[in-house]
């Protein structure tokens, strides 16, 4: 794709780049009472049975996919148009989804602003190591990085680390407004589940808010990985990195069926988002049918999604996923 190709792309998108008051309160209404809710729901059904209150936890927690969406979009300053009400609702959401609001958000625009590039790897990112880097690599580097990539540890355990530790220490030169605003969100996380502790029983918040963090947890992480671990993805070094190329090629559509897609705030349009992060969630779907170019991109489904499991280094040679086992080929 040439420069004037690339340029004509993001204009096509820029008329999407506009937030909808009401759409936006809409998404609130229909994503934050169902959630709670079925919170609701699962307490009182514990007194008839743990796996009763287990369904509707584990619906709950497809909720707080959505909820985190919407704490996404205001990281972007996409959800509404205004800057500081996207900061309020952000970290109100935050705080439900165990993400502080301004940390996440610095992460998440490098994570943009570098996304497929070799050279600035390391922040907003998962671990990624070439093919070359992983051969060269010490012993102790290579048990450590083949741990990272273990799915029991990436999407079981890692969520638990990154959303329940890792969110709650600031990074080290962050500056005095984002330090206090992690400092704020572990203060209400502390106050909102030591509230609901000591009100309903710290057993019952765990055996209602246990399965749809976990799920969520769960959910969260294998979107973020599976929309960038792709065979043909898109990873050059600096010197030949291109913005919209990387949005494009290195980003899938996630073909979701709609009760998915819904429940995921279209995040499956994830070349979209990466190409205009100033999009909201709910024009995301809109832009991929309006602009033509954009509906051949690399497209993965629930099947063959789950091919990415297998996808480990970047060959830089072949530019394509390969597995372990190329290690040892070469």
């Amino acid at each position: 794709m040439d420069k004037e190709k690339q340029r004509a792309l993001r204009k096509q998108v820029s008329p999407f780049e506009s937030a909808s008051l009401r759409a936006s309160v809409v998404q609130l209404i229909n994503t934050f009472i169902p959630f709670i809710g079925l919170w609701v729901l699962a307490y009182f059904s514990l007194s008839v049975s743990f796996y009763l209150s287990l369904v509707f936890s584990v619906i709950a927690g497809g909720f707080l996919v959505r909820i985190f969406i919407i704490f996404h979009d205001c990281c972007h300053y996409s959800f509404f148009k205004n800057r500081r009400a996207n900061k309020i609702l952000g970290t109100i959401s935050g705080i439900l989804t165990l993400f502080p609001y301004s940390k996440w958000q610095h992460d998440h625009s490098v994570h943009h602003a570098s996304s497929g590039n070799l050279d600035k790897r390391g922040v907003g990112d998962i671990w990624m190591m070439t093919l070359k880097e992983y051969q060269e690599a010490s012993t102790w580097t290579k048990i450590q990085y083949r741990l990272y990539r273990n799915p029991i540890v990436m999407f079981l355990i890692g969520p638990i680390y990154v959303f329940v530790i890792d969110n709650r220490f600031n990074r080290r030169k962050a500056r005095k407004q984002e330090r206090l605003n992690t400092y704020l969100c572990n203060l209400m996380i502390v106050l909102l589940f030591g509230g609901l502790a000591y009100l309903i029983g710290w057993q019952a918040l765990l055996m209602v808010h246990g399965p749809l963090f976990f799920v969520a947890g769960v959910a969260g992480v294998w979107l973020f990985y599976v929309q960038h671990t792709f065979e043909d993805s898109y990873f050059e070094q600096n010197d030949e990195w291109e913005y919209v190329r990387a949005s494009v090629e290195g980003s899938s559509y996630y073909q979701l069926p709609k009760l998915l897609q819904w429940i995921t705030g279209n995040i499956g349009y994830h070349h979209v988002h990466h190409l205009s992060p100033r999009v909201p969630n709910y024009k995301l779907e809109n832009v991929h049918e309006t602009v033509q170019p954009l509906q051949h991109v690399p497209t993965i489904t629930l099947k063959t999604s789950l091919e990415s499991l297998k996808y480990h280094l970047w060959d830089e040679q072949q530019k394509k996923f390969v597995g372990f086992h190329a290690a040892k080929i070469n």
